[in-house]
């Protein structure tokens, strides 16, 4: 039952305060990749994840952290958002990184899109006493991706295999 509950609950829950805290504050905690990491660690050693497998999402999540490590570099990702994807593709493995990678990309573009046209239009004054809009609608601040990333990844998990393996 507590397997089941940290499965369905863990990687949700954080997911959805990775993208309200990129944003309300435009960084997203190194708790939440923590927890992330942690939890999947946890997870994977009470199921019985097999040591193939295990492997498996590791070589996954090592993967997108050198590739979004690289787009950190070139000031493409902000520091949150490539650990956070990492993390997540540490969750998915192999098995659903493309599926994940494709979402992000779309969604991403969606959000970059929507934050151009935010910024183009004058905020309205009974919004700009709010310092987090403020914030997201300067012509020269960042996208919030981590919301892109957390929308896909939560699209995708409920087709994971731990889903599949709690039951649902």
């Amino acid at each position: 039952m507590l397997i089941e509950a940290t499965t369905l609950l863990l990687f949700p829950a954080m997911m959805a305060f990775a993208a309200s805290s990129d944003l309300l504050t435009m960084t997203i905690s190194n708790r939440v990749t923590l927890a992330l990491l942690v939890g999947f660690f946890v997870l994977a050693f009470v199921t019985g994840m097999s040591q193939h497998d295990l492997l498996s999402h590791i070589e996954a999540g090592f993967a997108v952290l050198v590739v979004t490590f690289v787009f950190f570099a070139r000031g493409w990702i902000g520091g949150g958002d490539a650990k956070l994807a990492a993390v997540t593709a540490l969750w998915f493995g192999f098995d659903q990184l493309l599926n994940y990678a494709l979402y992000a990309s779309l969604l991403g573009g969606v959000l970059t899109l929507a934050m151009i046209r935010f910024r183009l239009l004058p905020l309205p004054r009974i919004l700009a006493g709010q310092e987090w809009l403020r914030r997201l609608h300067q012509l020269d601040a960042g996208v919030p991706y981590g919301i892109a990333l957390a929308a896909a990844a939560l699209l995708i998990y409920p087709d994971t295999s731990w889903m599949k393996a709690a039951g649902f």
